[in-house]
């Protein structure tokens, strides 16, 4: 082989990109490559690989691919004796893809941002040239599938990678101050942004969650101050009594809101829209004898005042949000029976309101998350970009039409 002969720029091109295409990086993941090396002891033709696109637009000719790869010194590919033929070199078998190998590309390999969003692949491949032997390039892309300005580049050994981040002569390019890292420590820190982000989020929600839950604290007690004076106890003997019964008592002198009772129950409570010892004196007033009673019933009735007024007002506000959230999601039960189901309008066009008896809990401990957009890419599906100059396989159906790439 004429190893010491020296190298076109154009020969130069053409060995790195078959290098590439037979490379540990390439190779493993390359379905169409790969299957072709397993049809004849790992040898392709040059008619195959004459339409891999990013190859076949540096030449046509395949006696330039074969003087290319004689005049190159990796010796990773061999020539068949025809010249028609080329494979990776028995002598350098693929390394095994395990944990121990992807900790070993993790530590050569380095991480680079700030590169226009309009720059090519050749463009950052011809600028690293000198300054490192870079086995692979990957341009990382957005969710449209557009560059994002940033590149994964690995190089031939883990000092390789620490001496080319330590270059003065990568912190820029054309005018752009670039961030340039090791791999490894590109991933810890946006591990640390990323904790950073969700315990941000986690307190931003939290914050939120405790000004909601001041505003409606706020406006609950807006609302039981609205509501002192309204509302009426009473008890007894109450075995045949309905709330309908109260609202006949009730309909000439006052509107009731809320009532508070199920059948079978010896005390309850009535929220009226107005003050209820007017209400009661009204209907004490109407009423026939010295009492009022309900179904010849004798009944105990007490405006309330002071903290038990509070406390019942809040558990009424309660059960009033309950009936509302069950009533929105359709969850409602039959009309008219147990404990705070109301429905008609009684005799006399007063509202009859629904009671409900559980509690709505104001406290959730719903967080938020962050999202990041920046995170290392995962396994692909589908061979990303990425080369020492192209772009990842492209479906095996596709291969003989074009090569894995853009």
């Amino acid at each position: 082989m004429a190893e010491q002969q020296e190298m076109s720029p154009l020969e130069k091109k053409v060995a790195e990109q078959i290098e590439y295409y037979f490379g540990d990086h390439n190779l493993p993941r390359d379905r169409f490559l790969k299957e072709q090396t397993q049809l004849d002891d790992g040898w392709v033709t040059l008619e195959t690989m004459l339409k891999f696109n990013r190859l076949k637009s540096l030449t046509l000719d395949a006696a330039v691919i074969v003087e290319a790869l004689q005049k190159s010194k990796t010796g990773l590919l061999e020539i068949s004796e025809d010249r028609t033929k080329i494979r990776r070199s028995l002598s350098k078998p693929l390394p095994e893809f395990n944990e121990e190998y992807k900790d070993a590309l993790k530590h050569k390999s380095i991480y680079m941002k700030g590169f226009p969003l309009d720059t090519t692949l050749d463009e950052i491949k011809d600028w690293l040239n000198d300054k490192g032997n870079v086995e692979n390039i990957y341009m990382r892309k957005g969710p449209q599938k557009t560059f994002k300005g940033s590149i994964f580049a690995t190089l031939e050994s883990e000092e390789a990678a620490k001496t080319f981040v330590a270059r003065d002569d990568v912190k820029q390019f054309k005018g752009n101050d670039m961030i340039v890292l090791i791999k490894d420590d590109y991933i810890t820190k946006k591990s640390e942004e990323r904790k950073q982000g969700r315990a941000e989020a986690k307190a931003k929600a939290r914050s939120e969650k405790e000004e909601k839950q001041k505003q409606a604290e706020k406006e609950e007690m807006k609302s039981l101050d609205e509501q002192r004076g309204c509302v009426l106890k009473f008890s007894g003997e109450l075995d045949q009594v309905s709330r309908e019964d109260f609202h006949k008592i009730f309909a000439e002198h006052a509107q009731i809101k809320w009532i508070d009772f199920t059948r079978g129950c010896k005390e309850g409570t009535i929220l009226f829209r107005s003050d209820a010892k007017a209400a009661l004196e009204k209907a004490k007033e109407a009423a026939e004898g010295s009492e009022l009673k309900i179904k010849d019933q004798a009944v105990q009735w007490e405006v309330l005042e002071g903290d038990a007024e509070l406390e019942t007002l809040k558990k009424i506000i309660e059960s009033q949000q309950e009936s509302l959230n069950k009533r929105k999601g359709g969850r409602g039960g039959h009309r008219g029976r147990g404990r705070g189901r109301g429905g008609r309008r009684d005799r006399g066009g007063q509202e009859q309101t629904r009671f409900q008896g559980k509690k709505t809990k104001f406290d959730s401990d719903d967080e938020g998350d962050d999202h990041d957009e920046e995170a290392e890419p995962a396994a692909p599906k589908k061979r990303a970009l990425e080369s020492n100059g192209t772009d990842a396989e492209a479906p095996a159906s596709k291969q003989a039409k074009e090569e894995n790439g853009s």
